[in-house]
C-alpha cells in the first residue's frame, strides 16, 4: 500500500486518514488469517475425502500426479492400465524376486489327501455292445479339490482310574489306594478346555469376531454360551496364563538395543472417575529390526500422558523411536530417534490445493523424504555397520541439502506447511539420529504397523466394557502378534500355552516359562508355521 504524503493537510484530515490506513491495514491481515484457515479447512476437506475415497499407498506416485499437477487419487486404473501388456511369470522387485502365483499342487503338498474312488456298480459292468463282463483296465485323476471340514464341538469327560494293593489288603487289612493323575484344567470349575479358550482368544484377536458373535457361532453349534461367559473365559485365561508370559516377554524388550513405541485410542464404558464416551489409550512397544527375536507388547492405560511411557520403559537404556509426540521426552536415559515417515505425511497434507504441486515447497520437502526412504530400500540386506557407513556416504548429502532448504522456506503461520518446516525443526536432533547406528530405522512404520491389528480388531467390537477387559485385551494381542512375528501359529500355540501351563511351577521357578516363549526351540513343531 503506498503511504499518502500528509504534509500540509489540516490534523483533523491526518488524523482520519491515519485512522483508515490503520482500519485496512487490520482488514488485510484478518483477510491474510482467514485465508489461511479456510486453506486449512480446505486441507482437512481434502484429506478427509482421501481417506474415505482415495489411494491409502504412500508411494509418492500416488501423492505427485505423472501426467499432471493435481493429486493422482482416483485414476490409478487408468494410468496403469496397458492392454497389450504381458503376464509376467516372475516380478522383479528391487532387492529381490518374487515368485509367480503358487500352483495347485504346490498348494496342496502338504495337506493329507483322501481318495475317492468313483466305481460302477456290479450291475453296471456290462458291456453295451456285446453284454460281456467289464473287467478293471486302470484309475485316472480326475481332478483334486480343497475340503474344508468345520469346528466340531463335543465334551471331554476325564475318568481317573483308581487302583488298590492287594497285598497290602491281605496283610494289614487296610486297602492301599492309589489315583491315577489327571491333567490340570485352564479354568477350574468350567466346561472350558484350552481348545476352546484359544478359540476364543484366536477368533476376537486375530481374526477380529467380537464376542457376541461368537455367541451367536456357538449356538449354530448346539451350545449355549453367553457372551459374559466368554468374556469370563479370556479374562481368566489372560490373568492367570498369559500375564506371566506377558512379564517375561517384557523383561526380554527392555534389553533390545532399539524398540518402537506408539499408541492409540481406545474406549472403556465402565471406568471410575471416567466417562463412557470418554478416550482412553492402548500403547504398542516392539523391538527393532536388531536381528533378536521380535516381541510385541501392548499395554492398556486410561491416558496419553508420557508417564505412562515413562513407568514401562523403566530400566531401557536403548534407542527409542517414536513419532514426535512430545510425551515420549519423559523416557529418561535413552535416545530418541524420530520418524520421517510422519513429516513426509506433512508435506503430503500441505500440497497445494490448487494450482500446480510440482515446485511447490511442500513438493520439494516431499521428495526430500522420498530420496531417504530411496536410500534406505537400497540398503535393507545389509549389515548394520555396513547401513551405517552407506548412509554416511549418501543420505548424510541429502539431509544436509535438506536443512539448508528448510531455512529458506517462510511459510505462512498456521499453514499446513508451516506445521511441516515447524515439526521438521523441533524434530531435527531426532530425525538425524538414524545416521549414527545402522540398526535405528528412518520411520516408525515398525509401531504402526503393529498397532493396525488393535484398530482392525477395534472396528468390530468397538469399545471395552471394563478396565479389567481392556487390560486382558492388551494381553492377549501381545502374546498373538508376538506369536506371528516369530512365525508361529497363534491358535497351536495358545492352545499349548493352556495345556502346560497349568501344570508348570512357574510361580517359584519363572525359568520355565522361558521355554513357552514364541522364540523358544523348545516349542512342538505343530506350532510352527
Amino acid at each position: 500500500m503506498n503511504k499518502i504524503n500528509l504534509a500540509g493537510l489540516p490534523p483533523e484530515i491526518i488524523a482520519y486518514i491515519t485512522k483508515l490506513e490503520s482500519q485496512v491495514q487490520e482488514q488485510s491481515t484478518k483477510i491474510e488469517n482467514q485465508k489461511v484457515r479456510i486453506d486449512n479447512l480446505m486441507t482437512m476437506l481434502a484429506n478427509f475425502q482421501k481417506t474415505l475415497y482415495g489411494q491409502s499407498s504412500e508411494k509418492s506416485r500416488y501423492v505427485l500426479g505423472t501426467d499432471s499437477n493435481q493429486l493422482a487419487l482416483f485414476n490409478e486404473a487408468e494410468v496403469e492400465a496397458n492392454r497389450n501388456a504381458l503376464e509376467p511369470q516372475k516380478v522383479t522387485v528391487s532387492g529381490h524376486t518374487r515368485k509367480a502365483k503358487r500352483t495347485k499342487e504346490e498348494l496342496a503338498a502338504e495337506l493329507p489327501v483322501v481318495e475317492i474312488l468313483c466305481e460302477l456298480n456290479e450291475e453296471e459292468q456290462i458291456c453295451e455292445e456285446c453284454g460281456g463282463k467289464l473287467r478293471k483296465l486302470g484309475r485316472e485323476i480326475v481332478r483334486e479339490e480343497l475340503e474344508i471340514i468345520p469346528a466340531q464341538v463335543r465334551v471331554l469327560r476325564y475318568i481317573r482310574q483308581n487302583y488298590v494293593c492287594e497285598d497290602c489288603e491281605k496283610d494289614t487289612g487296610f486297602a492301599t489306594i492309589v489315583k491315577a493323575p489327571t491333567p490340570k484344567p485352564v479354568i477350574k470349575r468350567s466346561l472350558a478346555s484350552a481348545s476352546t479358550v484359544a478359540h476364543v482368544i484366536y477368533q476376537k484377536y486375530v481374526n477380529g469376531m467380537p464376542l457376541n458373535r461368537q455367541e451367536k457361532d456357538w449356538a449354530c453349534q448346539g451350545v449355549t454360551l453367553s457372551r459374559a461367559t466368554l468374556a469370563n473365559w479370556v479374562i481368566r485365561a489372560a490373568t492367570d496364563w498369559l500375564r506371566p508370559l506377558w512379564e517375561t516377554m517384557k523383561a526380554y524388550l527392555l534389553k533390545q538395543a532399539v524398540i518402537s513405541a506408539d499408541e492409540t485410542v481406545i474406549q472403556v464404558l465402565k471406568e471410575e472417575g471416567k466417562s463412557p464416551t470418554s478416550e482412553s489409550r492402548m500403547w504398542v512397544y516392539c523391538s527393532g529390526n536388531t536381528g533378536n527375536p521380535p516381541v510385541v507388547l501392548y499395554e492398556y492405560q486410561p491416558t496419553r500422558s508420557g508417564e505412562h511411557a515413562r513407568r514401562f520403559l523403566e530400566g531401557f537404556r536403548g534407542m527409542l523411536q517414536t513419532d514426535g509426540y512430545a510425551g515420549y521426552n519423559k523416557v529418561a536415559y535413552v535416545t530418541r530417534c524420530g520418524c520421517w515417515a510422519h513429516l513426509r505425511r506433512k508435506y503430503e497434507e500441505a500440497m497445494p490445493k490448487k494450482g500446480a504441486i510440482e515446485g511447490s515447497a511442500a513438493a520439494i520437502g516431499f521428495q526430500y523424504c522420498n530420496r531417504l526412504f530411496d536410500i534406505e530400500a537400497e540398503l535393507e540386506n545389509l549389515t548394520a555397520d555396513e547401513r551405517k557407513k552407506q548412509r554416511q556416504e549418501q543420505s548424510r548429502p541429502v539431509l544436509e541439502a535438506y536443512w539448508a532448504w528448510v531455512e529458506t522456506v517462510k511459510p505462512l503461520g498456521g499453514s499446513k506447511l508451516g506445521e511441516a518446516i515447524t515439526y521438521s525443526i523441533n524434530q531435527k536432533e531426532a530425525l538425524c539420529e538414524f545416521l549414527n547406528d545402522g540398526r535405528i530405522e528412518i520411520s516408525n512404520n515398525r509401531a504402526e504397523q503393529k498397532i493396525k491389528p488393535f484398530v482392525t480388531g477395534r472396528k468390530a467390537w468397538l469399545f471395552a466394557d471394563t478396565k479389567k477387559g481392556a487390560q486382558s485385551s492388551a494381553i492377549a494381542y501381545s502374546i498373538v502378534e508376538s506369536a506371528k512375528a516369530n512365525k508361529i501359529n497363534p491358535y497351536m500355540y495358545l492352545v499349548h500355552i493352556f495345556q502346560t501351563m497349568p501344570g508348570l511351577d512357574f510361580k517359584n521357578d519363572s525359568t520355565v516359562l522361558e521355554r513357552l516363549m514364541p522364540w523358544s526351540p523348545e516349542l512342538p513343531d505343530y506350532c510352527r508355521l
